[in-house]
């Protein structure tokens, strides 16, 4: 069966996990690898990653003054110890086929290099719904957010330092921010914490129960 392809200017829910729920992520130098790794290569680099590692606030700020060489734009993310949500807008023509395989391999390469290992560290391809929706788009950046808090990892998602979510509260200074989404998610960022956080018992119990729903 052929795959759907994606499309350019539409928003998009990418899901991807690690094989047989291995934890990937088990270190905050982890974490923040791969986050680095996303503000990467969410553009058309002329730059190696290693040298953006090494001048990381001068490339970000270059990057700050011109948006026509990214070919996908973040909209939230979630890292979690075994998979990763991110919300995507594609802005060319194969841009997020192109972003997750340069994230994936890249990740895969440091992973295994540091634990001397190999092999592949996800599972097939990554999963993606189309959003078409701003309502829904709300909701979701909401239920990606809350994942560390369902999954008991922390009781506030402002304490969980690897999503979006403090971007959303403008928590973090701008040159620290990786996301775009004030053009299409427009509330405040009190609103956008109570809408969030009146939430997290509610996700906490039916995530107990998840596996009876049938869908």
């Amino acid at each position: 069966m052929r795959e759907k392809i994606l499309s350019t200017g539409e928003v998009y829910h990418i899901f991807t996990k690690s094989i047989a729920n291995f934890k990937i992520f088990k270190k905050e130098k982890d974490f923040l690898r791969i986050i680095d790794m996303m503000a990467f290569y969410q553009r058309k680099n002329k730059v190696s990653f290693a040298i953006f590692e090494k001048n990381k606030s001068k490339v970000l700020e270059e990057n700050n003054n011109k948006n026509n060489d990214k070919i996908v734009k973040i909209i939230a993310y979630c890292i979690m110890p075994t998979h990763i949500h991110l919300i995507l807008t594609q802005l060319e023509e194969k841009g997020i086929s192109v972003f997750m395989s340069n994230l994936l391999n890249s990740y895969t390469r440091y992973f295994n290099l540091k634990h001397n290992r190999k092999g592949p560290l996800w599972e097939s391809r990554f999963k993606r719904i189309h959003i078409d929706n701003n309502e829904i788009l709300l909701h979701l950046t909401r239920y990606i957010h809350l994942n560390p808090v369902t999954a008991y990892l922390v009781d506030n998602p402002i304490d969980w330092e690897y999503s979006s979510y403090r971007e959303y509260l403008s928590c973090i200074s701008l040159q620290d921010c990786i996301c775009q989404f004030k053009d299409i998610i427009e509330i405040e960022p009190e609103s956008y914490k109570k809408f969030v956080e009146d939430r997290i018992s509610y996700q906490r119990e039916l995530a107990k129960i998840k596996h009876l729903i049938i869908e």
